[in-house]
């Protein structure tokens, strides 16, 4: 399993609850720094260049359009998020099970690897595309024509224009995205944290949040042109994957598929220490009530 309190497989119920509570307290806590990362790599305005720091970012939006400004197209990412993990953290962890050593529990760094990919993969189809198309076109939108009024309206007006391949723009490279940074966050985390059961090192909230940043570093820095062809291909208008991959080289060269690094880094640290951190906490909480209904369902059957 990716985490628990013991050694125990975690139910795939809980793993779905858990996950899904996790990612929707991840989205929610380090949305400004999500934010300000889109805003950057998304075309700038002509005459109007947009700083690096992702807290200069967050402090100017919020001087000039307000705190609900932040948070444009939050709902749609949060929703989004409970979906993702969950279903990612329960795909992960069926894998792991499958794929573990029966004696250490354990995976080799290659399988923990192989596991997020296929993890992302599914996720990517069946939650992300769709809730980050919505969350990158308000974001873009919000800056330029500011035609959407909320992320159901957007919703509405994409797929009245589009329909069903509109909210799905972007789908190869949100894809690409998902499968390499599940592969790396999740492959990450357990490869650290096998490491440290190998050698009795107490699971604590620390460690586990430490755990969590560095595998949002090691995530960041590999996936980034994914995630900056992602963005690309999910703005307001909308464009191909190959269109995203072109306009990147044009604007900036090969350095701008890591446009956005910095930013990117701020919240994925960040994110990455909340997530894993919220999700032991969640399966601590709600394994053994699951546990106690099973068993009393199972009695009186």
């Amino acid at each position: 399993m990716v985490s628990g309190a013991d050694d125990s497989k975690t139910p795939p119920l809980v793993s779905l609850m858990a996950g899904g509570v996790a990612g929707g307290i991840e989205a929610f806590t380090s949305y400004p720094l999500e934010f300000a990362k889109t805003r950057v790599q998304l075309r700038s305005q002509k005459g109007t260049p947009t700083p690096r720091n992702p807290f200069l970012v967050v402090t100017q939006v919020y001087q000039k359009e307000g705190l609900r400004a932040l948070y444009k197209g939050c709902a749609a990412l949060v929703v989004g998020s409970i979906a993702k993990d969950g279903v990612r953290f329960l795909f992960f962890d069926q894998i792991k099970n499958s794929f573990a050593d029966p004696e250490t529990g354990t995976l080799s760094p290659l399988r923990n690897l192989a596991a997020g990919m296929t993890a992302g993969v599914v996720a990517s189809v069946t939650a992300v595309t769709p809730s980050e198309r919505i969350k990158t076109a308000l974001i873009d939108d919000a800056r330029t024509e500011k035609r959407f009024k909320s992320g159901l309206h957007a919703t509405r007006v994409i797929w009245a224009e589009s329909g069903i391949f509109g909210l799905y723009r972007g789908l190869a490279g949100t894809t690409l995205k998902q499968a390499s940074a599940t592969a790396f966050r999740m492959g990450t985390y357990n490869i650290l944290k096998d490491y440290e059961k190998a050698r009795d090192i107490q699971q604590t909230t620390v460690i586990n949040f430490a755990n969590g940043a560095v595998s949002g570093i090691v995530t960041t820095i590999c996936t980034q042109p994914f995630d900056v062809i992602k963005t690309r291909s999910q703005s307001a208008q909308g464009t191909s994957t190959v269109e995203a991959v072109k306009s990147v080289l044009i604007d900036y060269g090969v350095r701008g598929f890591w446009k956005g690094t910095t930013m990117r880094l701020g919240r994925t640290i960040f994110s990455g220490g909340i997530l894993f951190t919220s999700y032991e906490a969640a399966v601590k909480i709600i394994q053994p009530l699951y546990s106690g209904t099973a068993h009393t369902i199972g009695a009186e059957a």
